[in-house]
């Protein structure tokens, strides 16, 4: 049976949050740096391409130079732009992202995370400021297509956001708690969710990919008809904060499908962390092979397809679930 214990907040364990925070934020942006990397290597995999291999050996330095160019690169600001909406919105955009990771159960001994008791909530309401940080950067850059594409995201994001929170309300039924320390801990004592919760997951990879803004749902860029989308007056690491972002997301919703439908940490043999990193890693690969094989849709389709498709979907899964709990 999970138990989580309660401890006060002293002066020790506050330096012990600070210093997870830190070893959190390393880990991550180191991740994300290779998840960058693994993500160009794949795709030229699946097209027959190359991919990075200059820098380093393999390429393996590529994504730090590619960082260490943004950092270096002059930041400009339009000067008809709203200067502090325009340079306070990448940070509104990034910072949700990594606080998100606060709830992820990463190995068995709970080691960097909060035991929340509204964990999912906590996900779900954190993850949707970065909607604002996206509309703000939209609207400030004074740019018509930069408007557009900060408008298109978030009529997508708040749409699916919709399914994608349904999509975990099945979960929450069988395990009975909104903590994801104690659903990974319940599919750990019974069997992973992704097997009585099939429609769910389905919903929720399908609601994730587009909450990422990613192929085929990567209308808010959509560089042939808007440039770049809501970054478009965007440079230097201010940009880099929309591109940091959206990789870090690419890692949290992975993580959060493994927590959530894959069993998390659990396994047998293997140490948690890895059996975590296995799972996880498994979620980006699949998220990178959809990039790299379906073609972008149209904006009416995606649209149509949360509302008409997704969401009855979800729903169905909502009454299928409780009536199953009902006759077990």
């Amino acid at each position: 049976m999970f138990n989580w214990q309660l401890h006060p907040l002293t002066g020790l364990n506050f330096l012990g949050m600070i210093i997870s925070g830190v070893i959190v934020l390393l880990v991550t942006l180191l991740v994300v740096m290779y998840t960058i990397y693994f993500e160009r290597k794949v795709i030229g995999w699946m097209q027959l391409r190359i991919g990075p291999n200059r820098v380093g050996p393999l390429g393996l330095l590529q994504s730090a130079a590619d960082v260490l160019k943004l950092l270096i690169k002059e930041d400009i600001v339009p000067a008809k732009s709203d200067k502090v909406l325009f340079l306070v919105a990448p940070v509104i955009a990034f910072v949700p992202s990594f606080a998100v990771l606060a709830v992820i159960p990463f190995t068995a001994t709970h080691l960097f995370t909060a035991g929340l008791n509204v964990g999912v909530l906590y996900y779900i309401a954190l993850s949707s400021i970065t909607i604002l940080g996206i509309v703000m950067g939209g609207w400030a850059s004074n740019n018509k297509y930069s408007l557009i594409g900060g408008m298109r995201s978030a009529a997508q994001m708040i749409s699916y956001e919709i399914p994608l929170g349904m999509s975990i309300l099945g979960v929450i039924m069988i395990s009975g708690s909104l903590n994801l320390n104690v659903i990974v801990a319940h599919q750990a004592d019974h069997m992973w969710n992704i097997i009585p919760q099939i429609i769910g997951f389905v919903v929720f990879i399908i609601a994730g990919i587009a909450e990422l803004n990613r192929t085929p749902f990567d209308l808010p860029e959509a560089e042939s008809e808007l440039v770049a989308g809501y970054f478009t007056e965007y440079t230097g690491f201010r940009f880099a904060f929309f591109m940091l972002s959206e990789y870090v997301y690419v890692f949290a919703i992975s993580s959060l499908a493994t927590t959530l439908f894959l069993g998390g940490w659990s396994g047998p043999f293997l140490p948690s962390w890895l059996w975590f990193a296995i799972k996880v890693s498994a979620c980006i690969f699949f998220l990178f092979w959809v990039r790299a094989t379906m073609p972008r849709i149209r904006g009416d389709q995606l649209m149509g397809f949360a509302w008409k498709v997704l969401i009855p979907l979800a729903l169905f899964n909502i009454v299928l679930t409780g009536a199953l709990s009902l006759v077990a």
